[in-house]
């Protein structure tokens, strides 16, 4: 480990201590003892507040009211940074108060002319694939705030051209395909439900103190999770289109390949359509279906498929 690496490295490794000495810097970092105390000076020099204990037990401290010491970051680590806030850009709404545009200035003036001409020019050539989100969720920062502080929302949510009154427990916040979803449990059925976010019209945040307690939502979640009747699948495909499942997949479903190339996953009862639409879009590339009952359900769906066209023609 370089120098400058490993200073940076002391900085976090020391902001959570009051107190050190020589011999934890040499354990952590296998250096020797005159190196340890090179490093330390070093460390004063960059700002840390460090001082002498001396005696039989001599030790360092660092001061209470400190602020953390600026964080060294290497070039690599610099462009890393900036290309995962570009990715900010897809986004129309976030859990925070923040502009992008405001940020990546704030970001480009830490850094010399040179490297932000580098930065644009590699932002030219290197396409980061993200899913556009065209919706506004006016309501994420309170979302957000009500799980970290366990409380619990009344909110009114547009579903079928109909306005519905819910209050929820969250307890969890995704984003997918150009999605927000939050998952909560209703406080009065028990009952855990998934939302989109764009279509909560208004909310208001609840304190109270009937309310269950974040992990043990998560937990009551993956319990509920676990005692659905699931349904296993398996369905393998040509290896060229192993590409389709690269570019969009769910969590409940891996890929195997070996002499074979099979999608492995399951769904719930009720997710009929949804797998089915799923599987669709894989085309002709399909070998086969397991369950036969999920190969009847797909076969329904390309029928009405169809039926659908076939009277649009007739017209």
């Amino acid at each position: 480990m370089k120098k400058s690496e490993r200073l940076n490295d002391m900085i976090r490794y020391l902001n959570g201590r009051e107190f050190f000495n020589l011999t934890d810097l040499m354990t952590t970092y296998s250096i020797s003892k005159s190196t340890a105390l090179r490093d330390v000076h070093s460390l004063e020099q960059l700002g840390m507040p460090i001082f002498a204990e001396h005696g039989r037990h001599g030790r360092y401290g660092i001061l209470k009211n400190r602020l953390l010491s600026p964080i060294v970051f290497t070039l690599d680590e610099v462009y890393a940074l900036y290309f995962a806030m570009l990715t900010l850009e897809s986004y129309q709404s976030t859990p925070f108060h923040l502009s992008v545009n405001q940020l990546n200035e704030k970001f480009e003036s830490c850094l010399s002319k040179h490297q932000v001409e580098q930065m644009h020019q590699m932002k030219k050539v290197l396409q980061f694939e993200a899913n556009k989100h065209h919706h506004i969720s006016l309501f994420l920062d309170k979302i957000l705030m009500s799980i970290l502080h366990e409380y619990s929302c009344q909110f009114q949510y547009q579903k079928n051209n109909e306005q519905k009154d819910y209050h929820v427990q969250f307890f969890k916040i995704s984003a997918k395909f150009g999605q927000w979803y939050v998952t909560g449990i209703e406080v009065d059925t028990k009952k855990v439900k998934v939302f989109r976010c764009d279509k909560i019209t208004s909310i208001e945040v609840i304190d109270s103190s009937m309310h269950f307690s974040l992990d043990a939502l998560i937990n009551r979640s993956l319990e509920m999770d676990q005692s659905k009747k699931r349904i296993a699948f398996e369905v393998e495909i040509s290896a060229q289109a192993k590409d389709i499942f690269y570019k969009e997949h769910y969590p409940s479903m891996t890929l195997e390949m070996g002499d074979k190339t099979v999608i492995k996953g399951f769904y719930n009862p009720g997710e009929e359509t949804f797998i089915s639409n799923y599987f669709m879009r894989y085309g002709q590339h399909i070998i086969s279906v397991k369950p036969k009952a999920l190969q009847q359900i797909i076969q329904d769906q390309v029928e009405n498929l169809l039926h659908h066209y076939q009277k649009l023609t007739s017209h």
